[in-house]
């Protein structure tokens, strides 16, 4: 199906979400932050970036706009997903934001819209 590059400094969470895309069919590939994010993205180009907003070494905004700056890697939807969204959901440099907790359902229709160019 996809390939989506998850973002985020909690373990259980890179655990649960990897777990339940792959059981749908989507391919994974998990960061801890920013940085680490930045690496993977220099060995593949994901059909998909989710990532948190709060992390360590480099946080969810400047990640994104790492990402909107080089061109190879503009057109990627990012899924923001976070406990401590900023007031402006709708940053420019991510397509959408789901506030954790998120429900399973929400998250699978919004990741396969977001794949799909739908959203």
């Amino acid at each position: 199906m996809y390939s989506v590059l998850l973002v985020d400094d909690e373990p259980h969470v890179l655990a649960a979400w990897s777990l339940i895309l792959v059981n749908e069919g989507h391919g994974v590939t998990c960061a801890s932050n920013g940085v680490e994010a930045l690496e993977c993205l220099k060995h593949q180009v994901p059909d998909l970036i989710v990532t948190d907003w709060v992390m360590p070494l480099m946080d969810g905004l400047t990640l994104c706009r790492e990402i909107r700056a080089q061109t190879r890697l503009a057109h990627i939807p990012i899924l923001g997903h976070s406990a401590a969204p900023p007031a402006d959901v709708l940053q420019p440099e991510w397509n959408l934001c789901l506030k954790k907790p998120v429900a399973v359902s929400l998250f699978l229709t919004t990741v396969g819209n977001l794949c799909k160019g739908a959203v």
